[in-house]
């Protein structure tokens, strides 16, 4: 079952978020608080995915009011391959395009072979025409990696 994500989600999506091998969680953004701040910025555009009484996937999706934005996407390992991830995905474009949103980007490390792989096989399309910029506002927010 796809739904919206709620704070009350926050532990067990974080811990779901420690489990993924490779995945950057930053400091200060991926924190309670942060996730809480994002979620009511964008009240109806994250999800999760929940199987046998658990969370097994999430996506935090938000939007400026022009371009919408793809964060965390991830599934349980155990979960993949059924679906889940491309049915979140899914949820999450309908939620922004019913807030008229029409175009939506998402960030993918370069190492990241499963989660690219699953990006083109959904049909998404590398953008080479552009230069990806950052500019670090706050120093504490540190990201640190999952080696799992």
């Amino acid at each position: 079952m796809i739904r919206v994500m709620t704070i009350d989600d926050y532990e067990e999506v974080y811990a779901l978020w420690k489990k993924i091998k490779g995945f950057g969680i930053r400091s200060i953004d991926d924190s309670r608080d942060g996730v809480e701040r994002f979620l009511k910025r964008n009240p109806t555009t994250s999800v999760v995915a929940e199987e046998d009484g658990r969370i097994v996937g999430s996506i935090l999706c938000g939007h400026d009011g022009r371009r919408g934005c793809l964060y965390h996407v991830c599934v349980d390992e155990q979960y993949r391959r059924r679906g889940i991830g491309k049915d979140m995905v899914v949820h999450a474009m309908k939620a922004l395009k019913d807030e008229h949103i029409n175009k939506v980007s998402l960030i993918a490390f370069t190492k990241n072979d499963i989660g690219n792989a699953f990006w083109n096989t959904i049909g998404w399309t590398e953008r080479l025409d552009l230069n990806y910029y950052d500019f670090t506002l706050n120093e504490e927010n540190i990201t640190a990696f999952n080696e799992q």
